[in-house]
């Protein structure tokens, strides 16, 4: 699926060095390209494609990083990368050159979830949009941080480019010649919100983005201490579209030739910024199509696993969904806002997944978010998976109300399509509201809850409505309003525990013996019956359920 090249070792330090990253041990020649993003969990066994990029989130000691490398060593690790500062360690150093595994260090400030995007747009991982020969302006189609570096070049200053919303895009190298808040700016890969107040507050975006031409920034009242360099910045457009901006950190106005520059790098940026679009369209077409092929079996299943690189390993299946209305409905009732907080739900929970496992697929299929989770051969692939998805949850909050099923495991292509089945059997009983309260669970936790439901459905289907004693009851209640299904149901729920009964429904117990009695009589019932009382639960569960 990836046509285009990963980037190498040298190439991530040489955008991200100085400002993020630091080469403590190794050299980063050793390795052509990077094969992926991998976050280290010290309590899973690591399963990394060659030339792995390690997070080492929480290794601190010098004993545990050696043992780390040896690990990374074994399976062709291109890096490891930790907080900063990094130990001086003979042992560490050692290891590192044994092992053929950089040593890199992690600035104070930036977190790993902001380092973990930044090389995930370097790598551009899943790019399926372009050919490795095709450039724009003279430049590989869709790298920003090329084109980032190449402005600088020009502008002699150091540079970002950012979308609409002033979110960090790429950057250009030598960001430590800047000020501090252009610091916080690339570690934090957002304008800080004291800067774009100040921004729109002056009038500045909005002159920016009415026009084509540069527009220099001398100072901003910001109230520190701290020295603010003047900026320039032009707007990126493609059409009357606004697609972002290029601002460059500059200690006096530029002149006429590099202001020209400046205009047309911007329209070299629109035409990459409109590729990686059309690109992330395609991708998300393909891999949405291949997912859905892949669940439904058949033929095209092993074919489209394959594709995914998820064909040899056995995977389970989640299902992501919210109660409420379908996507389908949300497009009738127009409500676009909760259709596109839907989408971004379902990125970020494909995002989640590729951050756990390198080899993870998700898209949205319909109104549900499927996700597939490779399993080591020998693990219990249902419960890591109910573990990743509660974390997911817990990482999101409740804003939307999503749940998450988790389905059987399936050791190949032939299993997947009854483990989808399996997952929405699970998602169905989430969104009827009836696990109890439980926003993640599998098959196991739900299994009567989810017979009933499709027994429920099967009713609804078929048309059935209430026979025999539970008929008479209802017919009873309707002219009477005499609570005697309430009373059954209360009674049934408690195995016949009158007390409880009476406290669930709020009567005195002698009154619920009276409506008891009443139930016998009208509706021609024998309580002491066990297949007549399970008759008359069943069809309370399924045909009439409780409002």
């Amino acid at each position: 699926m990836n046509a285009k090249p990963n980037a190498s070792l040298g190439r991530v330090l040489d955008d991200l060095g100085a400002t993020l990253l630091e080469l403590v041990h190794g050299a980063p020649k050793n390795h052509d390209d990077i094969g992926s993003v991998v976050i280290y969990d010290p309590f899973e066994e690591p399963v990394l494609p060659p030339h792995a990029l390690v997070l080492g989130v929480g290794v601190r000691e010098p004993e545990e990083t050696v043992r780390l490398l040896r690990t990374l060593g074994q399976y062709g690790a291109a890096g490891l990368v930790l907080r900063a500062p990094v130990p001086a360690s003979p042992l560490l150093a050692e290891a590192a050159r044994e092992t053929g595994v950089a040593v890199l260090a992690l600035t104070h400030g930036a977190s790993w979830t902001q380092l973990a995007a930044l090389l995930r747009s370097i790598l551009a991982e899943g790019d399926v949009a372009f050919s490795q020969s095709e450039t724009v302006g003279g430049l590989p189609s869709g790298d920003l941080f090329a084109l980032a570096n190449a402005i600088a070049a020009l502008l002699d200053a150091p540079v970002t480019i950012e979308d609409r919303s002033l979110r960090v895009l790429a950057f250009s190298g030598r960001q430590d010649e800047a000020d501090s808040s252009r610091v916080q700016t690339v570690l934090g890969r957002q304008v800080p919100e004291l800067y774009s107040r100040l921004l729109a507050e002056r009038g500045i975006l909005r002159k920016l983005y009415r026009s084509d031409e540069p527009v220099y920034i001398e100072s901003l009242p910001t109230g520190l201490d701290e020295p603010f360099l003047p900026r320039v910045a032009v707007a990126v457009h493609a059409g009357d579209e606004v697609l972002g901006s290029i601002w460059a950190a500059v200690r006096e106005p530029l002149s006429e030739e590099r202001s020209r520059a400046l205009r047309e790098a911007a329209k070299v940026l629109a035409l990459h910024m409109m590729r990686i679009r059309a690109g992330s369209d395609v991708e998300r077409r393909l891999r949405t199509d291949l997912l859905s092929t892949a669940l439904k079996g058949g033929i095209g299943a092993r074919e489209a696993l394959s594709r995914l690189g998820l064909a040899k390993q056995p995977v389970t299946v989640l299902a992501l969904g919210i109660p409420g209305p379908t996507m389908e409905e949300l497009t009738h009732t127009g409500d676009a806002s909760l259709a596109t907080e839907w989408q971004r739900l379902g990125d970020a929970f494909a995002m989640h997944l590729g951050a756990v496992h390198p080899r993870c697929a998700a898209a949205l299929v319909g109104d549900v978010a499927y996700g597939l989770l490779p399993v080591p051969e020998d693990g219990d692939g249902e419960q890591r998976a109910v573990r990743i998805a509660t974390d997911f949850l817990e990482r999101v909050g409740d804003r939307m109300h999503a749940v998450i099923a988790v389905g059987p495991t399936a050791s190949n292509a032939a299993g997947l399509a009854d483990a989808r089945a399996g997952a929405d059997c699970v998602l169905g009983v989430l969104r009827a509201g009836g696990a109890k309260d439980r926003r993640v669970a599998c098959l196991a936790d739900v299994h009567v809850e989810s017979l009933i439901l499709q027994m429920r459905d099967l009713a609804a289907t078929r048309g059935d409505r209430p026979t025999g004693p539970v008929a008479r009851l209802i017919a009873y209640d309707d002219r009477h309003n005499a609570k005697l299904i309430e009373t059954l149901r209360a009674w049934l729920d408690a195995f016949g525990d009158v007390i409880a009964a009476s406290k669930a429904v709020y009567v005195h117990p002698n009154t619920f013996r009276y409506r008891l009695r009443r139930v016998a009589e009208v509706g021609g019932i024998d309580l002491n019956d066990p297949d007549t009382r399970f008759a008359a639960m069943l069809q309370l569960r399924i045909v009439v359920p409780e409002e």
